[in-house]
């Protein structure tokens, strides 16, 4: 089209084609550039594509530990309360029973009482037990309220 109105525009028929010469390999040179930015994304779209590839490999195995480490948890935690069940009723014995005052010292009575009247697991945890996450305060999020819904992951692919 450019070379079309250099025609029309008049001036040596040399210089016309010289001008549509140089429109070519402009355009040629474009073209050129175009070809390759395009090879540069496909290379690139490819290193994308694979590195997702592996993150979702990635990201399955540990939605698959969570899932087995909150059932652990759980285990442990129903076992935690067996125990402290357990050790509630012995202590609430050892209390009632005549011949467990006489036998206890009065230190170990207060220690009792005391554990009879709050939650076990709380009483005789350890004062310095190590924990990446501080278990003291609820959570604005328990572990039971997360949801591992993966229809979030679903991509739509073109």
């Amino acid at each position: 089209e450019q070379g079309l109105q250099l025609l029309e525009l008049g001036g040596g028929v040399e210089e016309d084609y010289i001008r549509i010469a140089r429109c070519f390999e402009a355009t040629r040179q474009r073209c050129c550039r175009l070809e390759q930015d395009g090879r540069r994304a496909r290379e690139q779209l490819a290193r994308v594509e694979a590195e997702r590839a592996a993150l979702e490999v990635k990201l399955k195995h540990a939605r698959n530990q969570v899932e087995v480490e909150m059932k652990k948890r759980h285990r442990a935690e129903a076992e935690l309360e067996k125990q402290e069940r357990k050790l509630q009723l012995v202590l609430e014995l050892l209390m009632r029973e005549p011949w467990g005052n006489e036998t206890l010292s009065r230190e170990q009575c207060s220690v009792l009482s005391a554990l009879t009247g709050r939650r076990l697991g709380a009483a005789l945890a350890p004062v310095g037990r190590s924990s990446a996450v501080d278990e003291s305060c609820q959570s604005l999020l328990s572990h039971s309220d997360i949801s591992y819904d993966r229809t979030e992951d679903d991509v739509v692919r073109s």
